[in-house]
């Protein structure tokens, strides 16, 4: 089932308002979750479990006094030069 464009799962059969709330619930804690699935426990409390999109990582560098995110620009000597660089663990 999708609730406010979030795909929820249960592993008990529950109503689309009670869904609906733990939708509610778990996006007032995780803005940009993607998936909800909750799961009943053998004490009758329920287990929610979810899944949030991870925003883009751009790693950016510092060569030679720039600093660069995307070398595909470049010519071939700043290209040879980052190459060339000691890289230290």
């Amino acid at each position: 089932m999708i609730v406010d464009g979030i795909k929820i799962t249960a592993d008990y059969p529950a109503d689309d308002a009670e869904l609906a709330a733990y939708v509610a619930c778990v996006k007032a804690r995780v803005p940009d979750v993607s998936s909800v699935t909750v799961k009943l426990c053998p004490d009758g409390a329920v287990d929610l479990t979810w899944t949030a999109h991870h925003p883009k990582f751009e790693r950016i560098r510092r060569i030679t006094g720039y600093l660069v995110g995307d070398m595909t620009r470049w010519n071939n000597s700043k290209q040879a030069e980052e190459r060339d660089r000691v890289k230290h663990q």
